[in-house]
Formats: C-alpha cells, sequence, structure tokens
C-alpha cells in the first residue's frame, strides 16, 4: 500500500478523523505559542521571580467563583503610561494618574501593591503621593516618595526606575500603616497602635468601621487610586504607574506558590511536547529504518554488527545513564532528547530486518536485481515503499512514547527547570506539597494535556490499523 493510500484509509474511519482533528488542534496551539511568546521565555519570564510579583500565590482559577456562593475577590493589576489630567501650580505641575476600579467582594484583598518606572526630569526630581479614593468619599493618603536627585557628574535628562522598577508592598510599608492609623484617628477618632494593624490594612482599607475597636465590615462599590506626581518642567514626568489589588483567584488556570501564570506555562509546553514527541519519533524511526533496511538486505557482517549493536544497546539501563549524564552536563532538554533518540531505535531495527529478510527473496526484488539495478536503489526506491505504512505506524506510535518519557523524567526531577514542560510543572506541584493541600489546578490540568497528546496519537495509530493489518481492511 501507498502511502498516499495509507493517508486515504486513515480518514475514512471516525476514529482517524478524531485523531487527526485533535492533531490539528494541537498543532494550530503550538502555532498560537510561536508565534505569540517569546523564544526565550522559559528563561527570561517563567523563571524569573520578578516577573511574577504582582500576582497572587497559589490561586485558583478565576471561574471556580461561579461554583461558590460567596465569590472570592478577583485580580486586578491597573496600570497607565500617561497622566489623566495636568495642573499648573506657581511651584510646578501635578500631574495625576487615576485608576478607578469597583471592588463587589466581601473579603479585602489579599495584598496591595505600587510600582513606579520610566522617571524622568531634567533638573528637579518628582516627588510622588498615592491616595486611595473610597466609595464612601473619604480619600486615604497612603503613600509618598521623593525621587532621588541627580548624582555627581550624571548629566540631564535625568532617568530613574527604568531597568528595574520601584516596586512597594503597601500591605507591609510602615509608612502605609501609618498612614491608616492617621485614617482612623481623623475619620472615624479611633486611636490605635501601629502593631495592632499589623496584617489589617487591607481589610480597614476596602472595609468601614463598626464602632467596635478595629473590627469592620466590608465597604463595596468603586474605588479610585489617585498618583499626583508633582514636577518642575513639563517635558518632566512619570511612564509608568502600576497599582495591584491582590486577589484570590487569578485567570483561567490559576497560579502556582511563586505566582506564576499557569496558563502560560500549559501553553508554553505545548509546542515543546510536540517538539520532543515529532523529533524524538522521527529520528529514531528514520535510524531504525535505515539500520533495518541494511541490516536484512545486506546480510553477512553488516548484519551482524548492526544486529549485536542493537541487542546492546537494547539492554543499556537508560535512566542510571541519563542521571549520570545530567550530573555531568547539567539539566538540559537537550541532552533528554539525546538519550531519547539514542536508545529509541533498535526495536523498529529488528523489525525492520525481519520484514526485510522476507522480501529479500521475493520476486519483485529479484526481478529488479535482474535489470541491474543498485543495491541502494533497490532498497530505497523498491524495499521502503513497500515498509512505509509499518514505519508510518511506528512513528506514530513512538511520539506519544517520547512525550511520556519526558514527562517521567521531568517529575523525577531530571528535566530542565529553565523550560516549562508539563512533566516540570507536575513536578513543581508534588514536590511544593500542592497535591496535599489541594492545589488541584495545578495537578489535573497537565496531567490531562499528557494524556490527551497520547489519546490524539492513539486514535491515529487505532485509523492507521487497517493499513498495517490487511485483514481489517477486508473485514471492513
Amino acid at each position: 500500500m501507498q502511502l498516499r493510500e495509507a493517508v486515504r484509509e486513515l480518514m475514512r474511519s471516525g476514529v482517524g478523523r478524531s485523531g487527526v482533528a485533535l492533531l490539528a488542534l494541537l498543532c494550530l496551539g503550538a502555532a498560537y505559542v510561536l508565534i505569540t511568546f517569546p523564544l526565550d521565555y522559559g528563561d527570561q519570564q517563567w523563571s524569573n521571580p520578578t516577573r511574577w510579583a504582582d500576582f497572587p500565590k497559589a490561586a485558583p482559577p478565576a471561574w471556580t467563583n461561579r461554583l461558590r456562593a460567596r465569590p472570592l475577590a478577583e485580580h486586578q493589576i491597573l496600570e497607565a503610561t500617561a497622566p489623566t489630567d495636568t495642573q499648573a501650580l506657581p511651584s510646578g505641575i501635578v500631574q495625576t494618574f487615576r485608576l478607578p476600579f469597583d471592588y463587589p467582594y466581601a473579603s479585602p484583598p489579599t495584598f496591595l501593591a505600587f510600582t513606579l518606572g520610566n522617571v524622568s526630569f531634567a533638573e528637579r526630581a518628582p516627588a510622588i503621593l498615592v491616595s486611595l479614593a473610597r466609595p464612601d468619599g473619604a480619600e486615604v493618603r497612603l503613600y509618598r516618595h521623593a525621587v532621588r536627585g541627580p548624582r555627581e557628574g550624571e548629566a540631564a535628562p535625568y532617568r530613574r526606575y527604568g531597568d528595574e522598577p520601584l516596586r512597594v508592598q503597601l500591605s507591609t510599608d510602615e509608612s502605609v500603616v501609618a498612614a491608616v492609623q492617621a485614617f482612623l484617628e481623623s475619620e472615624h477618632n479611633i486611636r490605635t497602635d501601629a502593631r495592632a494593624l499589623g496584617g489589617q490594612v487591607d481589610r480597614i482599607l476596602f472595609g468601614a468601621p463598626t464602632g467596635r475597636g478595629l473590627e469592620t465590615e466590608p465597604l463595596t462599590g468603586r474605588y479610585e487610586v489617585l498618583v499626583r506626581v508633582a514636577v518642575r518642567d513639563a517635558d518632566d514626568g512619570v511612564g509608568l504607574v502600576r497599582f495591584v489589588v491582590g486577589g484570590a483567584v487569578f485567570g483561567v488556570m490559576g497560579t502556582d506558590s511563586l505566582g506564576r501564570d499557569l496558563a502560560q506555562g500549559l501553553l508554553f509546553g505545548l509546542p515543546v511536547a510536540l517538539l520532543i514527541g515529532m523529533a524524538v519519533a522521527l529520528v529514531s524511526t528514520s535510524i531504525g529504518t535505515t539500520l533495518g533496511i541494511l541490516s536484512g538486505y545486506l546480510g553477512g557482517r553488516a548484519d551482524l554488527l548492526i544486529q549485536r549493536a542493537a541487542d546492546v544497546v537494547a539492554n543499556v539501563p537508560v535512566l542510571p545513564l541519563l542521571i549520570f549524564m545530567l550530573f555531568v552536563i547539567g539539566p538540559s532538554l537537550y541532552v533528554i532528547l539525546f538519550v531519547l533518540v539514542a536508545f529509541s531505535w533498535p526495536g523498529m531495527t529488528i523489525q525492520v530486518r525481519t520484514m526485510i529478510l522476507h522480501m529479500r527473496t521475493g520476486q519483485l526484488v529479484e526481478a529488479i536485481q535482474s535489470l541491474g539495478a543498485s543495491r541502494r536503489r533497490v532498497m530505497f526506491r523498491h524495499i521502503l515503499p513497500q515498509i512505509a505504512p509499518y514505519v508510518l505506524a511506528n512513528l506514530i506510535f513512538a511520539a506519544p512514547a517520547a512525550i511520556l518519557a519526558e514527562a517521567g523524567l521531568s517529575f523525577l526531577g531530571l528535566g530542565d527547570p529553565s523550560i516549562p514542560t508539563w512533566g516540570q510543572i507536575l513536578e513543581s506541584g508534588f514536590r511544593t506539597g500542592g497535591v496535599y493541600v489541594g492545589y488541584w489546578w495545578w495537578i489535573i490540568p497537565p496531567g490531562v494535556l499528557i494524556v490527551l497528546t497520547g489519546l490524539t496519537f492513539m486514535l491515529i495509530s487505532l485509523g492507521l490499523e487497517p493499513v498495517v493489518n490487511p485483514r481489517l481492511r477486508r473485514i471492513r
């Protein structure tokens, strides 16, 4: 059967069409990742803790709020790159950044954070004032900051917080605690010690005092963050203002214990998984098929040498060898790919050799040899097309095996930590105890994706069964 006929036979069955549809969907997802994600995403973002500083830790997906009687606070990141309005004063200019947001939740935020970046000025350094306008009309002045002035020998314009923005954890900052203490005394006549406000800042800012000490009730409605920047010249200013209202739920897939968006990690792991499966399957199948044809057709010493090499490689303990190589070289995806390819070809070689030994004495091969065809032409122009459907079926079988092997190695802690793969995400979830404390969104999705990918190739292989076994075509 020719390759074109094999594809037609695959698409004739519902199982085969389902497998092809799932594979096309996975390939579309991988293409989306390759277009939208940087190639160094693993090193520069996934493995960079500062990238995830403004994200909640171990937060379940946001859609789980639909299953709760009392929804949890959703994570909100408010950001502006230009002031909303500007006011000229005799002493200078005040630029105001307004960041409004709704807060309808009964529980307070998990944390509050403020980020300032890309500050530039020509003479006098800007002064920053961050305030929170509440639904009850009160305005709380949370944080003041004076940008550092020019250094000796530094030329104008002066720039601050470009590569490393200033980030302040407002929930625990001492100046914010003092500001909340002053707010309670001035607005509600509540005097309290700063130590008593430890861990209570978010609840007080997003609540209304009941009159019984520091007890509050939820204050829902529309809030607004006001960031006022006092500058000297019109060209001075701030290029980034960010205010984070920490939530208890986040995104489509939630976050891990470091605050990393699991949806991004799972998406980036898709092309990595397909690359591992396709690369290992294609290279190992090509090596095994080529050596099997050579061994079966040439015979003699070539056959003996190839078969003894296959026996030796097939009996090498792969896991201890891989552990040794990773210990010497270091964790690397390329080492894993090399080992999987280097030890995956013997089975294919032995199977193909058996088929070639039968075909070598056939009338077709003898007729071609009698016409003066070279050995190379006989092997790769006349014998290879006859075993191509079988090789294709084994190629499809090898892909999920390679994906599962990489996931298993990563789960054992032998994977490349700089690249987010599904096995790595599973391993980090188990290593940090996520499975024991109920972080199901961290454990189940990567496992489901591994199973789905394996199921895709299994359906395709089931659709190709009539190609390998002609009896099934006659039965159908």
